[in-house]
Parts: structure tokens; sequence; C-alpha cells
């Protein structure tokens, strides 16, 4: 358990200050510090009166914009504890064109090789596609930091290396928060890497002698943590102002050490990194210090200049010898009161509200800065969503982030995210980076993070953690939902459209045309009718022994690999995926009636004839079948039923499948308990308490659990009894075999009688409400 006391870094008089400059945040509550920070209002004041107070232009026109943008650089230089005799200051656009810059100009020679941190911003992994490497590797930041833990040797390689190797790791993980040691950068300049971690693409030849180079993402790490170049010079440091300033946008840097310039090629010139290019040759000049060669065009000189004000507004609000160093202990306080605060929400049954995701928990500063990320989880553990959660916080006008925060790489650490299911996220569900798609098959696709700045609170997270407190662990997950939808045009447009998957919603509709036969499932586009007695077709056909009894998959299995589909104006049948089948017309002629029963009670039926029942015989290799259709509807308390067992329909909660984890794929467990419909609602075994619900437009009442049998225990797809099945169940619900839920249609609601006569259905992505 993480200590939670809390001790102030600023004292009451330096905070009230602090929080002076950011009143216009009224009854908001900013968290989302990692993604950018929040300006002061006198630093903007302050970059207006000096734009109204000096004529700054073209740094080409005017010596004084010049003037001060080499002013900028000095004291960039300075806040990271450098000069210009050791680091050069190349103004990009943001921390991206900085990586991007590295990509294209880095000279890996003939044989070097490009190494990337798996938990690495996504600007990283797009190095990829620039980088002119021999071969391509991923290491995660446990291998990366065992470097840190090496004794220092001679250098790997001489000055007469023959291959230029990068190694790109981002300080501090945007993700978790995690700050990876930064010894390693001296390690691996001396030293090398130890281990080449995953090959990504193949090297083209054998590396000879290496010298490798660090590139340092400090985007994260900068804004609110120092970063001593002197004692941790890496050779590329890329960085975005807005994260540490907040303003202005657009404008970044890539700090290239002595050493790192040997290495940069410069490609392509343009204005201002030039002294000539002939037009009638190829001749040119490219200027003489680094940062000209790389600053190609106008430099964004008003943005610059800005910068100053964000200097000087840090140093005021923040006082000290060095302002990021308290910025840091108080972010860090901040996000261990936070962790600490979280670990001990429990529900009433004592399980864990929140799932924390962090490498080296929240002790020390030195590895773990200013980000919580975390997940929420119920009672019976299942996930709620990041953005049902990003609705709930947005309603109480705190800003926070969820998803992965374009660092997947991390995502997938933590989440413990398969490569089978990446694919199933972003290939086949087609997910986006930013979007809502909050769970997959009842397991998360990204967390929610909260990060802090200097400005923020202990209040602030207070009010963070009350919002949890109030919204999960004492209103009930219907009025939440309920409170959502009704102040739904409060929110972000994005929640908006958020706001319309909180509802659970119908994910799977099958029928079984021919009773205890696998099902037949209907397409997402497709809408089936529904009849007096249940949807249309289902259990209208069943086959019969040499006896007149009906054939189930208790007696024999190979049922399930008897695929009935309605197709056109026929009943098709298949068997065990074979090209063949057989076709039984819907529009029926009058045959011979024959009798059976189902669950005891007698049914009436018509024979199909004789040639599908030669068929069946062949392929079940069972003498004597018969095919029956019904012909009388049957009637249980004055409800019609098809040949099912006790109710219309069967409903099926997917998070209840989930809770029994079983190991085999969770489709083929659903498909166990041949539901006609599967709802997944977060949380497992709710719909036991369910008493009416309305699926679209349709009304149904509950009549009660499914008592089950041993058929669940065969595997739809392959025939193979498991019994583990119903023990299973038996132990989750205290020796009652019970799952899934009977529900019948409620007609009477349907008043108006041209409502009544026209046929209803049901389709997928149907709403479902719980009354």
């Amino acid at each position: 358990m993480i200590d939670s006391n809390y001790t102030p870094e600023f004292s009451e008089a330096e905070q009230t200050l602090i929080h002076s400059e950011f009143s216009r945040l009224a009854e908001s509550t900013y968290l989302d510090h990692a993604g950018t920070t929040l300006y002061a209002e006198t630093q903007v004041l302050s970059a207006a009166q000096q734009l109204q107070r000096d004529v700054i232009c073209n740094p080409h026109t005017c010596r004084l914009t010049g003037d001060y943008v080499d002013q900028v650089r000095y004291r960039v230089l300075e806040f990271f504890n450098t000069k210009a005799e050791d680091y050069h200051v190349i103004f990009t656009a943001n921390a991206t064109a900085a990586l991007r810059l590295v990509a294209e100009h880095f000279d890996f020679l003939e044989a070097g090789n490009f190494h990337y941190c798996q938990e690495n911003h996504t600007s990283v992994l797009g190095m990829r596609e620039l980088v002119k490497a021999n071969g391509i590797y991923m290491l995660t930041a446990e291998q990366l930091a065992k470097h840190a833990e090496l004794q220092l040797q001679s250098p790997v390689v001489d000055q007469a290396a023959t291959a230029n190797s990068l190694v790109v790791f981002s300080a501090q993980c945007n993700f978790s928060g995690y700050k990876l040691p930064l010894d390693i950068i001296k390690q691996l300049q001396q030293q090398g890497l130890q281990e080449t971690g995953k090959e990504v693409k193949a090297p083209k030849a054998d590396a000879a002698s290496q010298q490798y180079y660090v590139c340092l993402d400090a985007a994260s790490y900068a804004a609110s943590s120092p970063l001593d170049l002197q004692r941790y010079p890496a050779d590329f440091v890329c960085l975005s102002f807005y994260k540490i300033f907040g303003y202005p946008t657009g404008v970044g840097a890539l700090l290239v050490s002595k050493r790192g310039a040997e290495a940069l090629r410069s490609r392509y010139y343009g204005g201002g990194s030039i002294n000539y290019a002939y037009a009638h040759t190829l001749e040119h000049q490219l200027r003489g210090s680094l940062h000209e060669r790389f600053e190609n065009g106008t430099l964004p000189f008003l943005s610059i200049v800005e910068l100053l004000q964000g200097f000087r507004t840090l140093e005021r609000l923040v006082p000290g010898a060095n302002p990021m160093e308290r910025i840091s202990r108080h972010v860090h306080g901040l996000a261990k009161y936070c962790a600490a605060q979280l670990q001990q929400l429990k529900h009433p049954n004592g399980a864990p509200l929140i799932q924390l995701y962090n490498h080296a928990g929240y002790e020390q500063r030195a590895q773990q800065g200013g980000i919580v990320a975390f997940n929420v989880r119920t009672a019976d553990g299942a996930y709620v969503g990041f953005g049902e959660v990003a609705c709930v916080a947005a309603l109480q006008r705190i800003l926070l982030r969820t998803g992965c925060f374009c660092n997947i790489g991390a995502c997938q650490r933590h989440l413990q995210l398969t490569p089978e299911t990446m694919d199933s996220i972003y290939k086949r569900a087609g997910r986006v980076c930013g979007d809502y798609y909050d769970l997959l098959d009842g397991q998360p696709t990204g967390a929610v993070r909260v990060s802090f700045g200097y400005m923020t609170r202990r209040q602030d997270v207070d009010k963070f953690l009350d919002m949890l407190r109030l919204s999960y662990l004492q209103l009930p997950k219907q009025q939440r939902l309920l409170d959502i939808e009704q102040q739904a045009a409060q929110l972000p447009q994005v929640l908006q459209q958020r706001v319309q998957r909180l509802r659970p919603r119908l994910l799977e509709l099958a029928i079984y045309p021919v009773k205890s036969c696998a099902a037949f499932k209907i397409a997402a586009a497709a809408a089936w009718p529904l009849t007096a007695q249940g949807l249309q077709y289902d259990r209208e056909w069943m086959i019969v022994d040499h006896n007149g009894l009906a054939l189930t998959q208790k007696r024999c299995t190979q049922l399930c690999l008897l695929q009935p589909r309605i197709v056109g104006s026929a009943l098709q049948l298949h068997f065990d995926s074979a090209a063949s089948f057989f076709s039984v017309p819907l529009a029926l002629e009058q045959s011979t009636r024959c009798l059976s029963k189902v669950c005891r009670q007698p049914v009436e039926g018509f024979d199909c004839g004789d040639d599908v029942a030669n068929w069946l015989s062949e392929q079940l290799d069972l003498p004597g079948l018969r095919l029956l259709r019904q012909s009388m509807q049957r009637s249980s308390t004055g409800v019609q039923l098809s040949l099912v067992n006790q109710a219309q329909f069967l409903l099926v909660n997917r998070a209840s499948v989930r809770h029994l984890q079983f190991e085999e794929p969770l489709a083929d467990t659903v498909d166990r308990f041949r539901a006609n419909i599967v709802i997944d609602t977060d949380v497992p075994f709710e719909e036991l308490a369910f008493t009416k619900l309305r699926i679209g437009q349709v009304l149904f009442e509950v009549n009660g659990p499914c008592q089950r049998c041993d058929m669940i225990c065969i595997n739809q797809r392959t025939g193979e009894r498991s019994p583990d099945t119903l023990t299973t169940i038996a132990r989750l619900q205290s020796g009652k075999m019970r799952f899934g839920i009977y529900i019948s249609r409620i007609t009477e609601e349907l008043a108006d009688k041209q409502q009544q006569q026209q046929q209803l259905h049901l389709a997928l992505g149907d709403v479902i409400t719980i009354n």
C-alpha cells in the first residue's frame, strides 16, 4: 500500500499566488497536464504587451528579433543546465518535428541499427518509416533499464566506427509516468546495447563496429522535471514548449550535442539555411552553425519570442534556485497521494475499485512522475469502459484524458494485450487512436489518465476522488447512465456520440430453425421479424427418431454440426461444413400429421418427407430419422410458443459468460448457452435481477432464470463434452445451475391497433433499456 501522507511543496502564500493566475478555471478541474499544461494569465498579458510595445518582424529584416531569438536559445540551454559550447538549439514546430528531423538526417553509415522503446509516443514509431538503418529493433523498458545497472567498461568501439546506431526512448512514459533511469544514456554511448531486443526489421548485413547515439524524447519529462544535460548528455533531446509553459503552441526544439552533430547530415536546404545556391548548377554552400543548417524557412519568431514570458512566469510563480525541481516534487507528491487514495477505494465486498498501471510504484520520484493511469472495475471484477468515466467526469467539469494517449506500446504492455487482441481492436473492430471504443469482450482497450502541473491543488485531486466514490461506489449503474443521458447536451460533442453507446446493445441475434441443431446467426445488416410466438422460424422444425421421440444433443452430440440456414424461400440443411446441402421449401405442402413431445408437452407437426429423412439418417448415421415442422402453436400460460422448452426467447449476458473464464474462445463459450439474444452489460449476472427490458422498440418481461442441463457441456463447434461447464456455474451460484434468463414479449402495451398489426423486428445494435 502506498503511503497516503501528503506534504505540500508550496507555502500557502505561494499556492494563493499560483491559484490567482488560473481564475478562468472557475468550477472546472483540469487534470490533463501530460497533454498540455495551462498558461498563466499574466504570462499571456505580458506577451501581448511585448507585441504591442516592440516592433518584432522577420529576423532577416529586424536585428532586434534576431537578438530576441538568440536570447531564447540561451534561456533554453540554461533551463537544461548546459551551454552553447556543448549543445545546439534547433527550433522546430514541436517534439514530433524534432523526432522527424533526427529520423531524416541521422547518418547510420553502412550498418547502423535503429532501436526504440516499446513504451514510446507514436511519433517515435513513425521514425521507423524514415530511418535509413540496417536493422530495426524494439526494446522493452525493462531491457533498457538493465543498462543503468551495468558498470562502465571500455567503449565498445573506437573513433574508427563504421556504423552509427541510434537508440530512442522517452525519459518519462506519457501513459504511466514511469521514468527510465537516465544513467543509461552514458551506458549506451560508451557500451552500446547488450541486448538487441525484438527484431522488427531484419538487418541487411552484419553490423561492423558500432557507435551508439541516444535520442531522448523529453516532451513528457521536461514538462514537470528538471533535465540536467551536463549529468545526462543525450545526443539529441526533443521538446515541445507548450508542455512546459502552456503557451505558445507551435514551437518546440531539438537540442543536439556536439557529439550528436557529427552524426547529422543535412539532406535538404531552404531559405535561411544556406549562404548561397546557384540555379544554373547544383552548387550551394550551407550556413556554418548547425541550427542555421537545419532551420529551413522563416522561424515562428513571434512564438519563439513569447517563450521568454514562459521562463519568467515559472521563475516568478515558483521561486527558488531550481523551479523545475520544486515542480517535480509537487506533482510527484500529488500523484503519490492520488494513487494511495485510489488503492483504498473498495466495493462493499472488498473488491478494489481501481486497477492501477505502473512500473515501479509511487515511492521514488526518480522513477515516477505526476501521472496516474488506471481503469475502474465493478464489484464483480468487470471493467467499466473509459468512455463512461470520461462522460461522468465531464459532467462534473473534470477534464482528464482517456484512451492510449498516442502510446499504443505502453497500452499493450500495461493492459496485457496480445498481438491477436490488438488486431481485433484495430483491424477488425476498426478502432482508431483517440476514439472511445473502450471495451472489447469486456477487456479495456485503453485507460483513464490524470496528470498534474504546478497549478494543480490537492483540492483538485480530492474532487476527482469524490467523483469516483459517488459514481462508482454509491450510485447504481442504471441511475448513473440515466444521469449521463439526461445531461448529454452538456458534454463535448465527441462524448455526446459516446453516450449513445453507454446503454447495452443487442450484440448477437440467433434462431435455431431445427430444435437442438446449430444456430443460424442473423447478419449485422439484417433485421429479423417477430411473430406471435417469438423470432420467425425459431425452433419451427425438429428431428425425431424411429419411435417419434425428439432427438436432442443429449442423445446425439453431432446435431450441433447440423447447420440450418434460412435462404430465400427455403430451409437449407448443411452438415459439418460440407459443400453439399439439402433444401426444404418453407412453403411445404400439406403432408402427414405426426405427434411428439417437447418438455413432456404434446406437439403436433407435419412430416417433411422421405428425401430429407433419408438425408438426415445418412448424415447422422442414425436410421429412421424424420424431420417434423410444427403445425399447431403451443401455449404456456397464454403465451404462444414454438418448439422451445419454456419461453419465447433466451437471453444471455456476455459479461456473465466472461466471468466463467473458460480456457476457450469467448465466442465458443457463448454459443454453448444457445441464446437467441446476447447482450453485454459489463456486470456479470446482472440479468438475473431484470424484471422487464426493452430491446429497440420491443418490450419484454422476464419469465425467470434458465435452469441449465448438461447440454451446455457440449462445445457447439466440435461436439466435444466438457463437464466442468456445469460445475463452474454451480460453484459461482452456490449450487444453483442458472444461466441466462427466459423472456417473453409484452403485447398489451401496443394499444394502437395499427401498431399491433405492424410486424416488429429485432436487429443487431438495438439499445437495451432495463425497466
